[in-house]
């Protein structure tokens, strides 16, 4: 098999439609958001495999936001594309609507970047494909992921930096205005 050296957003481009039916309600009568996350995930998967040509896992999902609620009978439409690609990730851009057939409306529910990596046959990252970027839209997406990733980076970084220098003897100075309470003795 030939490798392609860059591929279009376009050629990757996904959408999956599915009926919301009762078995995916929450006892308020509402689309569980875990049912959608899988949903989600699923077409993040396509799109990345169609783009890499391999096996594609899920990193990490940014920016999980449920807009509105999705009710039982709407269907449900996941859009998404490639929309940046390193080495050997991909960030999937993912927009969800929510018809109501009835009554000819659609809303949008929620949009996330999953961030995928191309496996090869030895279970190992491998690249994939550059992104060919046909118009605006495709640039100023790719642009945004850019953006994205390094605010993502920064954040990790002072995460991380903050979970290391917790300092619990000044817990009750730094907790004092906050809804807990302190049970052991420090």
């Amino acid at each position: 098999m030939t490798k392609i050296d860059a591929k279009p957003v376009r050629v990757s481009q996904t959408t999956i439609t599915e009926l919301m039916i009762p078995a995916y309600a929450n006892f308020g009568g509402k689309i569980h958001g875990g049912t959608l996350l899988s949903m989600m995930d699923k077409v993040a998967y396509a799109t990345a495999s169609k783009h890499a040509g391999s096996y594609c896992v899920t990193v990490s999902v940014d920016k999980v936001e449920f807009l509105q609620p999705v009710e039982v009978g709407e269907l449900v439409s996941m859009h998404a594309s490639v929309n940046y690609v390193g080495n050997s990730s991909l960030v999937v851009g993912i927009r969800v609507e929510a018809q109501n057939v009835k009554l000819g409306t659609i809303k949008h529910t929620n949009s996330s970047y999953f961030t995928m990596v191309a496996k090869g046959d030895n279970d190992k990252p491998m690249q994939v494909p550059k992104l060919i970027l046909e118009n605006d839209e495709d640039v100023k997406r790719f642009i945004e992921a850019m953006r994205m990733k390094e605010i993502k980076s920064s954040v990790n970084e002072k995460m991380h930096d903050a979970k290391s220098r917790i300092e619990v003897d000044n817990a009750r100075e730094l907790l004092k205005n906050e809804r807990c309470q302190i049970k052991i003795r420090l």
